[in-house]
């Protein structure tokens, strides 16, 4: 379960205030329909995150020895800083589409969640865990942890949460498993400089 809850939290935190959190919220506003968004939403984000971990349980088995895990560990700090940095609006992900609000969610979803900061946290988990199912679940369910409270209340939510505060923490979080990543990488037993 260690994969599953790790991955869960991390990203439920550092999807708060996340362009794609702010997309629900858009699309929330915009359509006013809940559960085709919430839909739209999850199966984007395991179709999304399950390519991701994939991606790093291959590379992680195809790369791998402590220089690799140091290399992820290193991923992980870079994302530590990533992680200080607010998303804009992305205003125009929201008016993509011609189809239903449920496709609509789904590929805007989709397609804004490419190259976010979530999606290469959850390669770096795949890598670190060697687990896509595990991994791909965990996140995903952090997603909606973060998304689901953002599309049923609507903008109110991101009055209640001072997100400069989350993303510090979240900030904090993956520089911790980063720096434990590469310590680990080469604390092991039978490594030599």
């Amino acid at each position: 379960m260690e994969p599953f809850l790790i991955s869960a939290g991390l990203v439920a935190i550092a999807e708060i205030g996340d362009k794609t959190q702010l997309l629900a919220i858009l699309l929330a506003a915009r359509f006013r329909r809940p559960v085709p968004i919430i839909l739209g939403i999850l199966v984007a984000t395991l179709a999304n995150h399950a390519a991701a971990a994939a991606v790093g349980v291959f590379i992680a088995r195809w790369l791998s020895g402590h220089w690799f895990q140091a290399a992820v560990g290193i991923g992980f700090i870079v994302m530590a800083a990533w992680a200080l940095i607010p998303d804009k609006d992305d205003e125009g992900a929201a008016s993509r589409g011609a189809g239903g609000v449920f496709l609509t969610t789904l590929v805007a979803f989709f397609i804004v969640e490419i190259g976010d900061k979530t999606q290469i946290a959850t390669t770096l988990l795949g890598a670190r865990f060697q687990d896509i199912g595990l991994v791909a679940a965990g996140t995903t369910a952090g997603m909606m942890l973060a998304n689901v409270p953002a599309v049923l209340l609507g903008e109110v939510a991101t009055r209640v949460v001072p997100l400069r505060y989350v993303r510090i923490a979240a900030a904090v979080i993956f520089a911790l498993i980063g720096a434990w990543v590469f310590a680990a990488a080469f604390l092991k037993p039978g490594i030599s400089f």
